[in-house]
């Protein structure tokens, strides 16, 4: 396969999961033809090598790593130009990163068909193809130096990005080849290392610095909240005191007699003021005099919410998990114990509250933004403003943290910034922030969660088990729904309680899905928030009721969880446990 016969379609880049799309190189007719153009050509004369979707070689001898993860403090700038570096055997000196655009066909997450960050799965899934890609460029540049030098591949070194002849010791660095590098066929399959040859995978010594922590030390990182442009404007957006409620009038005299001020306008959301910059916006929206349509709003108190929960909790719900027969080992049980865990409704509270840049001219948006889920958002945006998908550009930005909040299943924040540009009109860039007190007051939650669980003991051992859960759906009406809630089951409310590590005969996990009108998302580790809290919290009850030691008592039940359990007597060991000591009390 030549570099010229390789046609950039959808179907050839999706064909085969594992990433064919690592092994392509694209031609400069097709590269500039593609949404991501202007990641392969960003460097100047466009004369980089970029010899697949995942990186970039400048005469300078650096390798630009474009990463398909967002990047907000978990690693993935690292961590995946590690793969990358390690494969290509580069100089890690000269290794950077940055966010790739948003393109699904090239970027996709390979775990969800979308491109998008979460679950643990950004390393996992770009595992190989990340490793696939730093062979494919390594051997394009080593076929150029042998063409070069007139010797055989085979008889050439790549080390800390330095290609050497071990014959003649003639050397040269990866700038000096990448030209012609960008005219050798790409490999279709590139032998990959032996991980005993690691330099750089796995390395804990320092010597593998971490690409952005200089840059978030000393302040040049550039995030959304940073975001400055000529004839920007700044917005912030009166949301309602209740969820669901609606705007039924509003008076903004006040509000634009504040200095700075440019604009009022009533979107979906609420009510926005423009200003030139934050704090006029914020001003502005205190002078607000907005009358709020309830009739629809969510009403019902946190407590009020609970003891609903609580009631539900006490009739069988819809079974998620199941072996045996609980309910009937329960009523024959020596002693039955009961438990009840209220987990309240809980804010991501990232460091970065949310925000986003959009500048649409009719034609076309550019828009800037941590986004977690970029298909979704791009989407979003298109369809807000009525353009294709092509004409949108969404480039993503370093986000100060998460926890699940940006991973948006209903990418409210996109649509209610490409609204925001709507309303104001062609050629006024918008910045929306969200300030902290907005996002814990009208944010979305980690959802009010209530377990109630039933051990049954006999003859000094667990016979029987029973949670029934109670909880919003985070997937309900959500693209997710289809493929994560089977059977009327989100798995997002019971993973970690459906199934446990630990065997016991007779066994049930039912669920309660209640419709609530507070907005709800997952939150870091989404289930195991609850259900690991719940679940090992009402072990220690069973086991100390029968009197058995926590671990030892734990270790018996784990003849099927030999990974679980050896984690266990690892941190037992590393505890130096010898038993529960005295109660105080």
């Amino acid at each position: 396969m030549t570099t010229h016969d390789v046609a950039l379609s959808r179907r050839a880049m999706l064909k085969g999961a594992a990433g064919l799309v690592i092994g392509l190189y694209l031609p400069e007719k097709a590269r500039a033809q593609s949404g991501a153009a202007h990641a392969f050509r960003r460097a100047a004369g466009g004369a980089d090598f970029a010899p697949n979707a995942f990186i970039r070689i400048g005469a300078d001898d650096t390798v630009t790593v474009l990463i398909k993860h967002i990047e907000f403090g978990q690693g993935p700038f690292t961590g995946l130009a590690t793969l990358v570096a390690e494969e290509l055997d580069a100089d890690w000196s000269k290794v950077r990163a940055e966010h790739a655009p948003s393109n699904t066909d090239f970027y996709k997450n390979l775990a969800f068909g979308v491109q998008g960050t979460g679950g643990s799965t950004a390393i996992a899934n770009s595992y190989d193809q990340m490793r696939k890609a730093g062979a494919t460029a390594r051997a394009m540049l080593v076929a150029a130096a042998a063409q070069s030098w007139g010797v055989p591949a085979r008889e050439i070194t790549v080390e800390r990005g330095v290609l050497r002849h071990t014959g003649t010791g003639r050397e040269g660095r990866f700038g000096q080849f990448a030209e012609a590098a960008a005219r050798q066929p790409a490999p279709a399959d590139p032998p990959l290392k032996d991980p005993s040859v690691f330099r750089l995978i796995g390395r804990d010594d320092g010597s593998v610095r971490k690409l952005d922590s200089a840059a978030k030390s000393n302040g040049t990182a550039q995030f959304t909240i940073d975001m400055r442009e000529p004839g920007m404007l700044t917005v912030v957006v009166a949301h309602p005191p209740r969820f669901g409620a609606r705007v039924a009038s509003f008076d903004a005299s006040a509000a634009r007699a504040i200095q700075g001020v440019v604009d009022v306008k009533q979107v979906p959301t609420g009510v926005a003021v423009y200003a030139n910059g934050t704090w006029p916006a914020i001003k502005g929206r205190e002078q607000l005099r907005i009358s709020w349509d309830e009739s629809a709003a969510e009403k019902r108190s946190s407590d009020q919410l609970i003891e609903e929960y609580r009631a539900l909790a006490r009739r069988p719900g819809r079974i998620a998990g199941a072996h045996g027969d609980a309910i009937t080992t329960l009523a024959r049980a020596e002693r039955i114990i009961e438990a009840e865990y209220v987990f309240p409704y809980l804010a991501h509270a990232p460091m970065e509250p949310l925000d986003g840049f959009l500048r649409w001219d009719g034609q076309r948006a550019h828009a800037r933004f941590g986004s977690q889920l970029q298909t979704l958002d791009h989407q979003t945006i298109a369809t807000v403003l009525g353009l294709k998908p092509e004409q949108v550009e969404l480039e993503t930005m370093l986000a100060g943290g998460s926890f699940g909040r940006r991973a948006q299943q209903t990418s409210h924040l996109a649509a209610e910034l490409a609204e925001l540009a709507k309303a104001i009109g062609l050629g006024r860039p918008v910045k929306l922030v969200w300030t902290r007190e907005d996002d814990i007051r009208g944010g979305y939650y980690r959802p009010l969660i209530v377990h109630r669980m039933r051990g049954g003991l006999r003859d000094g051992k667990i016979v029987a088990w029973t949670d029934t859960v109670v909880s919003q759906s985070i997937l309900k009406g959500s693209p997710f729904e289809a493929v994560m809630a089977k059977g009327g089951i989100d798995a997002t409310s019971v993973e970690g309680a459906k199934e446990i590590p630990y065997d016991i005969a007779d066994f049930r996990c039912d669920l309660h899905t209640t419709d609530v009108g507070v907005p709800v998302l997952w939150w870091r580790s989404v289930g195991h928030t609850h259900t690991g809290y719940a679940v090992e919290c009402f072990v220690d009850e069973l086991l100390q009721a029968t009197g058995q030691d926590p671990v030892a008592g734990r270790l018996a039940m784990m003849g099927k969880a030999p990974r679980e359990a050896g984690v266990l007597r690892a941190v037992a060991e590393l505890a130096q446990w010898s038993g529960p000591g005295p109660v105080n009390g």
